[in-house]
Formats: C-alpha cells, sequence, structure tokens
C-alpha cells in the first residue's frame, strides 16, 4: 500500500514544472517513503531515488526520508543496511543543504546516553559535508551545529574512575575526538580568512579594511563562541584571530573594542577563560605558545579571578580545578614576596572565604584536604605585613572555629620567628601585635560562649598564651604581652574561667539525669536528645548520650588544665 501510495506521488511529480509540488504532495511521499523503508522496502525506495528521472523530486523532498534511514544506520543489524546507506548517501549528494541541515540535527537529538554517542559517531560527517556545502554562507548554520552537539555532548556521563577513563565506557573521549576531526576544515577556513583579511588591510585604506573585517569575521565569531564552550580550544584560537596571553589575562588587560553583535561576557565568557588557564597553568598546553616573559606575580594577579570563579561553583570538578590553577600560581611565587597592598584587590580577598568554604563545606575529603593546604601555600607567600593584614581579615570573616585556629596558630608561628635572634619585625611583636593578640585572645560571646562550637579557636588561643609568657620574659616583654595581660585577663581568662565552670556545671547535671533515667529502666531511649552548637541532635540511645556528656566534660577538663598553667606561669614570672 505505501509502496503504491509512493510510486503515484512520485509518478504524478514527474509531470509537475521544477518544485511547484503541493503540501499535499509532500506529505503523500514523506509518510508511504517513511513506511515503506520501516517496513522493509528499501530497495525499491533505493530505486526510486536513483532514478534520473525523479532528481528534482528528490533534491525537493527527500530529506524527509533521513529519520527512518538514520534509524536503520544507528541499529545496524538490519538486513537493509546497505540500501539504507546507499539511499542516505544519495540524500547527502542530491538535498539542498539547507534542508539536509534542518533534518540531521533533527536526528542528533537524543536522551539515551549510547544514543547520543552513536547519533554524533553517525552523523557529524555528513553534517561537516552539508556545512561546507554552503560556502561562505556557513557562518550561522556552523554556529546553530556547533551548538546542538555540544548539547548533545554534554548529556553524555562522565567516567568517574581511571578505568572508565581508559575504557571510554561512555563514547566521551570518542565523541571529543570526532567533534575535534568535524571542526578542523572550518578552522583552517577562518585561518584563511584572516590571512587574507591581513593582506586586505595592508593594500586597502582604513576603512575600507574595517569593513572588510566586519564582514568575515562571523566565521571566526562562531567558532571562537565553540572554543569559549570547549577543552579543545588552544589549537584553535590563534586561527579565529585570538591571542592566548591576551585572554588569559583578560582580568588585568582591558581588552580592545571588538566590532560585532556580542557582548564580551557572550564572546568571552568568564568560566570558558578559567578553564583556558586551567589548561594553560596546570597541564602546560600550548606552553610553547605562551610567552615567558610575565613575572610569576603578574600571572598569579590575573589567574585569581580565575581561580575565584572556579572556587565559587559547587561541582566538584570545578572546584578541583581552582584549587590546582591556585596552587600552581603560587608555588612560582617567592616566599615572604607578596606584598601587603595585594590584599586591596578584591579576588585576594575573596579566594580565602571560597578556600573556607571548600575546607568546611566540601563533601569529597581529599579537596577539603587540599584546600587547606594551598591556604597554608598562600599564607607563606605573603610578607610579614601582608601577613599580619591577612590574619586581622580571616579572624574578623571566617565565622569557623576550625579556620580562625588555624590562623591562631599560624599567628603563632610568625611570632616565633619573629623572636628568633636576627628575624626581628615591626609586625609581630611590640604595640603592632597588641592589636591582633586583642582579636586573638577574646571570647566571642563572653562567658556564654559555647565552648565545645569555639574549642579549636579556644585551644589555640590557650596554647598560643601559653607560648607567649614561656617564650617572653618579662623583663624585655619583646611581645608586650606582659602590659597587656590585665586587659588579657578580664577580657579572656576570666570570662573563660567562668565559661568552663557554667559549661560544666550543666553537663554534669545532664550526665546525673540521665544517668538516673537508665537505672530507672524508663523505656523511651529514643526520646532523649543532646545539643551540639545550639542544635538537638535526636533519637540519641542513653548510651550515646552519656559517652557524649562524658567527651565534653573531659573536654573542659583539658581546658582547665591549659588555664591552670598559664596562672602558674604568669604568677611566678611576675614575682621575679
Amino acid at each position: 500500500m505505501a509502496l503504491e501510495q509512493l510510486s503515484d506521488v512520485v509518478q504524478r511529480c514527474q509531470a509537475l514544472p521544477d518544485d511547484s509540488y503541493t503540501s499535499e504532495d509532500h506529505d503523500v511521499f514523506t509518510i508511504s517513503g517513511r513506511t515503506c523503508i520501516e517496513e522493509g522496502d528499501s530497495a525499491q525506495v533505493l530505486s526510486i531515488v536513483l532514478d534520473e528521472k525523479n532528481q528534482e523530486i528528490v533534491r525537493c523532498m527527500g530529506w524527509n526520508l533521513l529519520p527512518p534511514l538514520i534509524q536503520v544506520l544507528m541499529n545496524k543489524d538490519s538486513e537493509k543496511l546497505s540500501q539504507c546507506l546507499a539511499i542516505f548517501n544519495h540524500l547527502l549528494q542530491t538535498c539542498r543543504p539547507k534542508e539536509l541541515l534542518i533534518g540531521l540535527l533533527e536526528q542528533l537529538e537524543q536522551d539515551d546516553p549510547v544514543a547520543i554517542a552513536e547519533s554524533l559517531h553517525l552523523l557529524l560527517k555528513p553534517l561537516q559535508r552539508v556545512l561546507l556545502c554552503l560556502g561562505s554562507r556557513k557562518a550561522s548554520s556552523l554556529g546553530m551545529t556547533l551548538c546542538s552537539v555540544l548539547d548533545q555532548l554534554a548529556k553524555l556521563p562522565l567516567p568517574h574512575t581511571k578505568e572508565q577513563e581508559e575504557d571510554d565506557v561512555f563514547s566521551l573521549c570518542r565523541c571529543c575526538n570526532e567533534i575535534t576531526d568535524f571542526v578542523k576544515p572550518f578552522v583552517q577556513e577562518a585561518r584563511q580568512n584572516l590571512q587574507n583579511r591581513e593582506g586586505d588591510i595592508q593594500r586597502t585604506d582604513r576603512v575600507g579594511g574595517e569593513l572588510g573585517r566586519d564582514k568575515e569575521d562571523e566565521l571566526g565569531t562562531e567558532l571562537l563562541k565553540f572554543c569559549m564552550k570547549t577543552l579543545n580550544i588552544l589549537t584553535s584560537l590563534s586561527a579565529v584571530g585570538e591571542s592566548l596571553p591576551s585572554l588569559v589575562f583578560q582580568p588585568l588587560l582591558r581588552r580592545r573594542q571588538v566590532p560585532g553583535f556580542l557582548e564580551e561576557e557572550v564572546r568571552y565568557p568568564k568560566e570558558s577563560l578559567a578553564c583556558l588557564a586551567y589548561l594553560l597553568f596546570v597541564h602546560h598546553l600550548a606552553a610553547d605558545a605562551f610567552p615567558s616573559v610575565f613575572s610569576p606575580v603578574f600571572a598569579l594577579r590575573c589567574n585569581m579571578e580565575h581561580v575565584c570563579l572556579l572556587l565559587s561553583r559547587t561541582e566538584e570538578s570545578r572546584i578541583q580545578k581552582g584549587l590546582e590553577l591556585y596552587e600552581k600560581s603560587l608555588v612560582r611565587v617567592e616566599d615572604g614576596s607578596l606584598p601587603a597592598d595585594l590584599l586591596e584587590i578584591r579576588s585576594f580577598l575573596t579566594v580565602p572565604q571560597n578556600l573556607v568554604k571548600v575546607m568546611t563545606l566540601c563533601t569529597r575529603h581529599d579537596l577539603r584536604t587540599r584546600g587547606l593546604k594551598v591556604l597554608q601555600l598562600s599564607i607563606d607567600k605573603l610578607n610579614t605585613e601582608a601577613k599580619y593584614n591577612f590574619f586581622q581579615y580571616m579572624l574578623k570573616t571566617s565565622s569557623h572555629s576550625g579556620v580562625e585556629g588555624y590562623v591562631i596558630k599560624n599567628i603563632k608561628n610568625q611570632i616565633d620567628a619573629a623572636l628568633q635572634p636576627g628575624n626581628s619585625n615591626s609586625w609581630f611583636e611590640g604595640v603592632q601585635l597588641l592589636p591582633l593578640l586583642r582579636k586573638v585572645l577574646v571570647l566571642p560571646d563572653g562567658p556564654e560562649t559555647d565552648l565545645l562550637q569555639y574549642l579549636d579557636r579556644i585551644m589555640e588561643s590557650l596554647n598560643l598564651l601559653r607560648y607567649l609568657v614561656i617564650r617572653d620574659k618579662v623583663t624585655e616583654n619583646q611581645t608586650g604581652i606582659w602590659t597587656e595581660l590585665y586587659k588579657i585577663e578580664d577580657a579572656f581568662l576570666k570570662p573563660l574561667r567562668v565559661g568552663v565552670n557554667m559549661s560544666r556545671a550543666h553537663y554534669e547535671r545532664e550526665l546525673h539525669d540521665t544517668l538516673a533515667t537508665k537505672r530507672g529502666k524508663v523505656k523511651a531511649e529514643s526520646m532523649l536528645s543532646v545539643s551540639v552548637g545550639k542544635e538537638k541532635l535526636p533519637n540519641m540511645t542513653s548510651e550515646s548520650q552519656i559517652q557524649a556528656l562524658h567527651s565534653a566534660l573531659h573536654t573542659f577538663d583539658m581546658i582547665e588544665s591549659v588555664l591552670v598553667r598559664i596562672e602558674e606561669l604568669t604568677e611566678v614570672k611576675e614575682n621575679l
């Protein structure tokens, strides 16, 4: 039935003038032709499309046969595979490029990962062939095609293990390689256009050169948009007239006004520039095309914008790239060389805030650990004044006891270095040090401070104070601790003593009540709860609650023991 309908519509259209077919002719040809292929009559369809008398019909309507043909080609197991492939190739050769492009892009859309990989593998070369037939009018069509291809590529799962990556279980690597091959002739054409344009500018006046540039830059613009969305960018950038250093250092180097309709944020997406910097500085791709005259400090300043963006993302892959880029940018900088005025640049303060989020909120332990390592590396690169200002900033903004404790530990190390013979500096001893110590040796909420929540900060503060009273003699008072001690007692030691006593009394009462409840064999253990950091942890058994309460009481004992030791040391030294 379908074959008869197809033969009838083809015979009727043979008698019509070229391209004067009605919508009914198109519908009948499309429905009957597709049905014939689906029902296995591909040999008869092949005979019809190859008939010399039907070439005008095929040119106008043949592209409608693409869906069932591509389905057969993707399945690969049909007995009619060779016949369908012959029909497909003849349509690519005969049909109008614009219509073929639409038909092929429609069939590119898939949802299943296996189907996505197969459709890309099957259709990229035909799409390339069709686009090349468009001549100088291909720019917008190429842009549309690349956008569709990347949308499909983004649906493929990422490999999670080295074995999956090596085996290419999701065909992601194969697809990336095929996309690279797909874009090569267009990159070559853009390179040739650029060379021709440069030659034209040399031979014509300035106005004529600029007009020519506007006209011929459309292909390069579409390729640039593609480059900025993919990792396959470094070898193609020069072909579209883009300088690698100017892209990487874009945050510091104001770009020229670029003719065209794209706003700079669209033309040069920030995340794409950040990934470009990552490829260059971490993996050294295209390093031979990158000048080595830029100082490490200049490279760091530029990369800070990229690091800031990557670390602000929630995707673990982006965070990892940000950490690696920051680390690679820092290792080339000499220790203790970064001046304090760099901290006036927003990114030098935003990046540490992002690092704190990584260290405290990221679910991956290796990224949290690496974040701490990179934070310490960044501290090591600052000079003494910059370290001093940085510590003040972190104590003010981190809002995390563990991070504050780590900063206080660094302060102690800097004071220890300053007190070594020949290492004296004005920032970590004497009157300059006292404002920093006042920020450290204080309880955030006075006697009512949650000692368990602020444990890391409190213990490092006590360790710092103990170090100071042991290391600094009363007669020398290099750190100013002895003249400041009475203020420290009022702002820190006495409130801490009161807080320890209050907390111990509260937890001892909780422990007594819990033990009494357990002895009474009350069967409501699931209703017990304990508060940590003002938040209740429900559904704890009595054994777990007792263990938590004992742990808290042990913590208060530890705090008190250091407090007592500091009091003993101060009494002895003051009486000398």
